[in-house]
């Protein structure tokens, strides 16, 4: 990306069945939902929103490659979608496990992101 012009970050939580995909959607939506960008295709080259990119950068704690990265994409409306993937968030106990939940452990997910836009 050769100019950042926004950037949002969220926070997103899987409590039980340990879905790191599930979390990184909570956590982009929490970075993008709140938000409304009016003025963005005035400051994108030839001002049209389809140069608009977006990169979304993910904190996952644990099992990295079971993170789905095209559902994470998908839930981007405009704009070219690239996903960098970096260890962290959090994994920590939820205090039970639930069967019904497709729980294999106690541990909830919580990762962080960052969704940058620009050109």
């Amino acid at each position: 990306m050769e100019k950042i012009l926004f950037i949002q970050t969220g926070t997103g939580i899987d409590v039980h069945g340990q879905d790191v995909t599930k979390a990184s959607i909570r956590a982009v939506e929490d970075a993008i939902y709140g938000n409304s960008m009016p003025g963005i295709a005035k400051s994108l080259p030839d001002q049209r929103i389809e140069n608009m990119k977006v990169n979304v950068r993910l904190a996952v704690p644990l099992d990295r490659d079971n993170l789905n990265v095209e559902k994470v994409k998908d839930i981007i409306p405009y704009g070219t979608v690239t996903v960098d993937v970096t260890d962290g968030g959090m994994a920590t106990s939820s205090g039970i496990i639930l069967e019904d939940k497709q729980d294999d452990n106690d541990l909830m997910y919580i990762v962080n992101a960052a969704v940058e836009v620009g050109y």
